[in-house]
C-alpha cells in the first residue's frame, strides 16, 4: 500500500495490478519532495500544479504516479488537474495578458527569455538528469536537448522587440498602418518525447509575442516543466504569464483545446489527437491551432555518398532519442549499387551501439518512455515478421527490467507493408532498395505524412532537384535530425498545421490588425 508519512510506495507490479485508478486516488502529497537521481544530485522537485507563479494541488486532491522508465520504479506522485483547474489557470492567465505583460516595452520579454535561458544552462546537468530520469532518454542526449533549450529561448528573446507592424500607402486620403498583435491566452499540449524542448517551443514564442500560456504536460513527463516553473520565477516573469497543469489527454487537455477564453491552441503529439483537437477548437470558439503531428520520414542514399558518415547519419535519424521521434527516417531508401555494403556497415554499427542505463557514460540509446510504448515497439516487430519482412538485427527486449529494446533493421519490405506505412514511433528502420531517382522519389513520397526526409550524396544537383521534389518540411542532406533555433520546423499533409521555431512561429502566436483613418484636407 502507499504511505504518505514514509514515503514508502507500493512495487510497479502492485500498482499495475490493483489498476491505474487507484494510483489517482493518492492525496495530501506536498508540493515538492526530495529527489536523488541516479548520478547523485539531489533536489527538490514540485509536485503541483504551478498557477499564478504557486505550486498548488489539484482541487480534488487527485495525483497519479510518475514511473522511471529505466527501472520501472516509481519516482513520486504528481498533482493531476481537471476542468476546474484548468479554469482557475486560464484566469490568471487572462488576468496576466490584461495587465501590461503585452503592451508594455516589448524588450522586457526579452530580457526574462533571455534569463530564463541563462539560469537554464545554469542548470544544464540538473535538468538534463531529470529529463533521463523521467523520460529514460540517454543522459548525453538530454544534455543536447537542454542545451537546444537555451539557445531556443534566447532566440525567442531576440525576436521579442522585433515583432513589427507596417504603413500601408493607399493615397492621400486615408492614413493606413498594420499591427501584429498577440492572441491572448494560448493553451499548449506538449509530448512525452521532448519534454523540456518541447516546453521551449511553446512557451518561447508565445511570450516573445506577448501572449499568455496555459500549458499541460504529458502524463508520463511532467517533471521537468515542474522544474523550470521556478526558473520562470527567478527569471522574473510575471505572475499568470505561465501556467502549468499536469493531468491527462481526454480531460486537461480536452479542457484546453474547448475552453472558450482560450483563444490558440498548440498541439505536438499524435495525428489521430491532433485531429481530434481541431475538431474540438472549432467546435468551441474557433480558436487558432498550430498542430506538428507524426511522422514516417524518407532516408535516401545515393550511390556517391560517404558510406561511413551516413551510417552515422542513418543511426541518428532512426535511434537517437530511442526512435521516439516524429521526423525520425524510419524508411531508408538505398541505391542497388551500393545496397549490401552499407546495409552491412549499418548492421554493424547498430549492434555496436551502447543500450542501456541512460545515465552510464557512453548510452546512445536509453529505454523507451513506458510501458504502453515498449509494447507497441515489439508488436511492429511481431508484424514485421509476420508480412514477410526479413529481420536483420535486433527486435527484441533487451533485459527484463526497464523498457528497453535493441536497434531494429527489417529489409526486404514491401512499400505496401505496415513497418513501411504506419509511424511505430521506437528504434526500428525499414531498409528498401532502389534505381533511379524518380523511382526514390516516388517511394518517398507515397505517405499520408510529411514531416522531414534525408538526402545523402555528393552531387549538389541532384541534392537540389530530389530536395525540391520531396513532400515534406524539412530536408535534411547529408546529416539528419539537425535543428537550429532560426529554421523553420513543422509538416506537409498529415504532419501538421503551423510551424515551430524560426520567424514563422512567431506567425502561430500573432493577428493582424488594419487601421485605417481618413484624412479631412486642411484648407488654406
Amino acid at each position: 500500500m502507499l504511505r504518505t508519512s514514509t514515503r514508502t510506495f507500493a512495487s510497479p507490479a502492485q500498482l499495475r495490478a490493483v489498476g491505474f485508478a487507484f494510483q489517482r486516488l493518492y492525496s495530501n502529497l506536498p508540493l515538492s519532495v526530495p529527489i536523488t537521481l541516479p548520478n547523485g544530485i539531489t533536489y527538490d522537485q514540485p509536485t503541483g500544479l504551478f498557477i499564478n507563479n504557486e505550486f498548488v494541488p489539484s482541487k480534488q486532491g487527485k495525483t497519479f504516479a510518475v514511473l522511471n522508465p529505466s527501472t520501472e520504479e516509481e519516482i513520486t506522485h504528481i498533482y493531476e488537474s481537471r476542468e476546474d483547474d484548468v479554469d482557475i489557470a486560464v484566469e490568471a492567465a487572462l488576468k496576466a495578458f490584461n495587465s501590461d505583460w503585452n503592451t508594455q516595452d516589448p524588450s522586457f520579454r526579452g530580457r526574462v527569455l533571455y534569463k530564463l535561458a541563462d539560469l537554464v544552462e545554469e542548470n544544464l546537468e540538473l535538468l538534463a538528469g531529470i529529463e533521463s530520469l523521467d523520460n529514460g532518454k540517454a543522459l548525453a542526449s538530454a544534455r543536447g536537448d537542454v542545451g537546444l533549450v537555451a539557445n531556443y529561448l534566447r532566440s525567442c528573446a531576440g525576436w521579442a522587440d522585433k515583432i513589427k507592424g507596417s504603413v500601408v500607402e493607399t493615397g492621400d486620403t486615408h492614413y493606413t498602418y498594420i499591427r501584429r498583435e498577440p492572441l491572448g491566452v494560448c493553451g499548449q499540449i506538449i509530448p512525452w518525447n521532448f519534454p523540456l524542448l518541447m516546453w521551449s517551443w511553446k512557451i518561447g514564442p508565445a511570450l516573445a509575442t506577448g501572449n499568455t500560456v496555459v500549458l499541460k504536460t504529458a502524463e508520463s513527463t511532467p517533471l521537468s516543466a515542474l522544474f523550470a516553473s521556478k526558473l520562470c520565477v527567478e527569471a522574473g516573469i510575471p505572475a499568470g504569464v505561465i501556467n502549468i497543469v499536469s493531468g491527462f489527454g481526454k480531460i486537461t487537455g480536452e479542457a484546453i483545446a474547448s475552453h472558450q477564453k482560450i483563444k490558440k491552441v498548440a498541439f505536438t503529439g499524435s495525428t489521430a489527437t491532433g485531429r481530434h483537437i481541431m475538431k474540438t477548437a472549432a467546435d468551441s470558439n474557433l480558436k487558432k491551432v498550430t498542430l506538428e503531428l507524426g511522422g514516417k520520414s524518407p532516408n535516401i542514399v545515393f550511390a556517391d555518398a560517404n558510406i561511413k558518415q551516413t551510417v552515422q547519419n542513418i543511426i541518428q535519424g532512426i535511434y537517437y532519442n530511442s526512435g521516439e521521434v516524429c521526423s525520425a527516417g524510419s524508411r531508408l531508401y538505398v541505391q542497388d549499387t551500393i545496397y549490401d555494403e552499407l546495409l552491412a556497415a549499418f548492421k554493424e554499427a547498430a549492434e555496436n551501439l551502447k543500450v542501456g542505463n541512460p545515465f552510464e557514460e557512453g548510452v546512445f540509446q536509453g529505454a523507451q518512455t513506458s510501458q504502453m510504448q515498449l509494447d507497441k515497439i515489439l508488436g511492429y516487430v511481431d508484424i514485421g515478421k509476420s508480412e514477410g519482412a526479413t529481420l536483420v538485427t535486433g527486435g527484441e527486449r533487451l533485459g527484463n527490467k526497464g523498457y528497453f529494446v535493441r536497434p531494429t533493421i527489417f529489409a526486404d519490405v514491401k512499400e505496401d507493408m505496415r513497418i513501411v506505412k504506419e509511424e511505430i514511433f521506437g528504434p526500428i528502420i525499414t531498409v528498401s532498395k532502389f534505381s533511379t531517382v524518380d523511382e526514390v522519389v516516388k517511394k518517398a513520397n507515397d505517405s499520408q505524412y510529411g514531416l522531414a526526409a534525408g538526402i545523402h550524396s555528393s552531387d549538389v544537383n541532384k541534392v537540389h532537384d530530389v530536395a525540391r521534389r520531396l513532400q515534406a518540411g524539412t530536408v535534411w542532406v547529408n546529416t539528419y535530425n539537425d535543428f537550429h533555433p532560426l529554421v523553420p520546423f513543422g509538416g506537409f499533409g498529415e504532419s501538421g498545421i503551423g510551424r515551430e521555431m524560426g520567424a514563422e512561429a512567431l506567425d502561430n502566436y500573432t493577428q493582424y490588425k488594419a487601421i485605417r483613418i481618413k484624412i479631412t484636407k486642411t484648407q488654406t
